[in-house]
């Protein structure tokens, strides 16, 4: 390893340790210090590191920095030959183009680190030359088509000019960069266009090879890439859809997919890419598919809560959930695009099981929890029930009283409780962060309420849904169970069909909310599922809602 390699090297591994020692507070966010600690491990920045340091040992110097004297020396040497030189003429030449004369002078100025504006006298023939150069001014462009490739561009009559309407992102007119939105065409070949959009279309089509164009420039500024990714809760086919202007421009994308939107000038119609694939086409706005939406009945979401503490039948009142946390928390939404951030791999704060009850999730997480305890952590609930004789404080439960619970409920510091048999019951929101302050991953087996809470930047949770499986499935598994004596608790073949009815409708309601759905028809194979999944989480990039970032 060279002396270099070793500074940068050592320099990038004390700021890693100094992140890694950091402790969190008010002055940086977890989300920062997780996207400053995966540009700090990135293979590009080590690379810049060690050529700054190669950089800092080797000084470049110029040569010299007078080489526009040097040029009219060697010119008056030229001209003073005695006798006439067809090299020396094609020199001379080369030497007064105004091209060359530039780069020369620009040299010169890197050459002598003199970076300040010219003064206004100097080059005010160029200056005066600019400053007549008419708006309107047409350009003569060249591009290059291969025969039967669609160039990716429609127009639009606009003031009886022929105008460039869209350029599909990533088309072959896209890639040249030669022409714009806006652009207004005259010619095509020296021949002039008409007012008809589809004849052009067709007469760009049946050319190949290099195209002549010319155009008057819309001269705006060429906009960056929009830098806007969305994770659709909804899938689209361009093939049955009959409002898209042109079905075969369209993209068809599945649900959960991440899309790179590269245009949104169109309101209805955005360009987008996938980023898996690399496909690009038209897709429906938010706008767009919301006024299709809006208006088709939707299963709501009537139940009002699920169970709590295995409470089954005997629960005596339905389930409250924390609604400070959402002023419109009973507000039906319209799901339709997620915006999402890509993010180095990083360890989420929580773990959330969702799913029916009956369906495993309990086993799931007290088996992750046994497998890696210095990894996974869960809470303990709180209940205001006094303790039996073989509980004990902090263990199975935390025993507080009936007033200290609600003064705690009424101050918002529950993520979700309920009553049973005259008793309070309850997951405190502190609770988690004493696990994820551990530097654990909080495991919740929560209700599906509780994620319009948990999806936040505060909680971070990996979301995965614990699906019930076929009915006859599960009366199967439900019977190896019992004839194993694993359990004594037998379920009616009623129960077995709430559970699946019930899995069924947490699914329609709360899919958006779901980062992976595990089917559970086996247990070992849906643990070994969630164990490969939440490990690829410490090494695999993950795409994460924007608002966790920003």
């Amino acid at each position: 390893m060279t002396v270099a390699n070793a500074k940068s090297g050592k320099a990038m591994q004390q700021v890693l340790d100094n992140l890694k020692d950091l402790p969190s507070g008010p002055g940086a966010k977890d989300i920062d210090l997780i996207f400053l600690k995966g540009i700090m491990e990135s293979p590009i920045v080590r690379s810049l590191a060690k050529a700054h340091e190669r950089l800092e040992e080797v000084k470049l110097k110029a040569v010299r920095d007078d080489n526009v004297q040097l040029v009219t020396e060697i010119l008056d040497s030229l001209n003073n030959l005695p006798q006439k030189d067809d090299a020396a003429a094609e020199l001379a030449k080369i030497l007064q183009e105004p091209h060359f004369k530039s780069l020369i002078e620009a040299h010169d100025k890197v050459a002598s680190k003199c970076y300040e504006m010219p003064h206004a006298t100097v080059n005010s023939n160029a200056l005066l030359t600019s400053s007549l150069m008419p708006a309107d001014a047409v350009r003569m462009i060249g591009i290059q088509k291969k025969a039967g490739e669609p160039l990716g561009v429609t127009f639009r009559v606009e003031r009886g000019e022929m105008v460039i309407a869209r350029i599909l992102h990533g088309s072959s007119i896209d890639r040249q960069g030669m022409l714009h939105t806006g652009d207004i065409i005259r010619e095509v070949n020296g021949h002039e266009v008409g007012r008809d959009p589809h004849e052009l279309q067709e007469l760009l089509g049946q050319c190949s090879g290099s195209i002549t164009l010319k155009v008057l420039p819309s001269y705006r500024d060429t906009p960056a890439p929009p830098q806007i990714y969305l994770k659709p809760h909804f899938n689209y086919n361009p093939a049955t859809d009959n409002l898209i202007p042109c079905k075969e421009a369209g993209l068809a994308f599945f649900k959960g997919e991440i899309l790179h939107v590269v245009n949104k000038e169109d309101p209805n119609w955005w360009q987008a890419r996938k980023v898996v694939g690399g496909a690009t086409g038209l897709i429906p706005s938010q706008f767009l598919e919301e006024k299709r939406k809006a208006f088709v009945r939707r299963d709501w979401d009537n139940s009002g809560s699920g169970m709590l503490c295995g409470t089954g039948k005997k629960k005596k009142k339905k389930m409250m959930y924390l609604t400070s946390k959402n002023a419109e928390f009973d507000r039906y939404e319209l799901q339709i695009y997620e915006e999402v951030a890509k993010m180095p791999p990083f360890q989420r704060k929580t773990l959330v099981l969702i799913g029916a009850q009956g369906v495993g999730r309990r086993s799931l997480k007290n088996r992750l929890i046994v497998m890696n305890p210095l990894r996974y952590g869960t809470t303990v609930p709180f209940t205001s029930r006094p303790p039996r004789e073989e509980e004990r404080d902090g263990q199975n439960y935390c025993f507080v009283t009936r007033e200290e619970m609600e003064k705690d409920i009424r101050e918002s510091r529950y993520l979700e409780h309920g009553e049973y048999d005259a008793n309070l019951y309850g997951t405190k929101i502190d609770s988690i962060h004493e696990v994820v302050t551990a530097g654990r991953t909080c495991i919740l087996d929560v209700n599906p309420q509780a994620l319009k809470v948990l999806k936040t930047a505060e909680f971070m949770p990996f979301v995965v849904f614990i699906a019930a499986p076929e009915l006859d499935t599960l009366r199967a598994m439900h019977k190896a169970v019992v004839d194993a004596g694993l359990t004594t608790k037998l379920l009616t073949e009623n129960d077995l069909k709430k559970t699946v009815d019930e899995s069924a409708r947490i699914r329609r309601a709360y899919s958006h909310y779901f980062d992976l759905t595990i089917v559970n028809d086996n247990l070992d194979k849906a643990f070994d599922k969630l164990q490969e999944v939440v490990e690829r989480l410490f090494i695999e990039p993950q795409w994460v809602p924007v608002s966790w970032v920003y």
